[in-house]
């Protein structure tokens, strides 16, 4: 198989990062990160809210380049459609792309207020309304999927693309202390210490503070 590299930005404050990475790591796939930092123009524009289209994650395999979350894990079920990125049932696997692209393209109350820091901790922290309707929602899916597949993840007992997808989510109730349901918390905890999970904040922890905005006091 092609020589694959994933191009991601921040640990620490990518989400879309985290997401893609996770896919790839997910899928089987062979590849080589390669870590864009804030000196870097666009990185700093996807980091800070201001670019209107993002560019990382970036995949690149052999001459196919992919840099859109849902894409790269369209692709990669395409050629390894053994890897359990999506339910094997039709009717889960149109649930799942269905949450995950409402991921894709919702949550901007959430992600504008709660920004993801890994390293970061806020107790007490007030969400605004807004914010507060966009958890609210992910809480009703996260307990629709519990519920329906009766499973430790939001499609049962392995993680799909749909837990990629929220996976940020969970850092952020944790790194802003938001109040949840008892299996909602549960599913947080047990995302927060998947393996993956655990790598990949591992890295982010040690990551170089470069983006000094970010930083921000709440």
């Amino acid at each position: 198989m092609s020589a694959a590299t994933l191009t991601i930005s921040s640990r620490n404050y990518s989400s879309w990062s985290l997401r893609g990475w996770l896919i790839c790591k997910m899928s089987g796939l062979a590849f080589e990160t390669e870590l864009l930092t804030g000196t870097d123009a666009s990185t700093r524009a996807e980091l800070l809210h201001l670019s209107p289209s993002f560019l990382v994650p970036r995949l690149q395999h052999g001459s196919v380049a992919v840099w859109d979350t849902l894409s790269i894990a369209q692709y990669l079920h395409e050629i390894l459609p053994g890897s359990g990125l999506l339910p094997e049932d039709i009717a889960a696997r149109a649930h799942c792309r269905s949450i995950s692209g409402e991921m894709h393209g919702g949550f901007i109350n959430l992600r504008s207020a709660l920004p993801m820091n890994l390293k970061a901790r806020h107790a007490d922290f007030k969400v605004f309304n807004g914010a507060a309707g966009d958890i609210d929602r992910i809480v009703t899916i996260v307990e629709d999927c519990l519920a329906r597949y009766d499973g430790a993840y939001l499609f049962g007992e392995a993680p799909t693309l749909a837990d990629a997808m929220y996976a940020p989510v969970c850092t952020r109730f944790r790194t802003y202390d938001v109040p949840l349901p008892p299996r909602i918390a549960d599913y947080r905890d047990r995302i927060l210490a998947w393996p993956l999970m655990a790598e990949w904040a591992e890295q982010a922890l040690a990551e170089p503070e470069d983006i000094d905005e970010l930083d921000m006091e709440f």
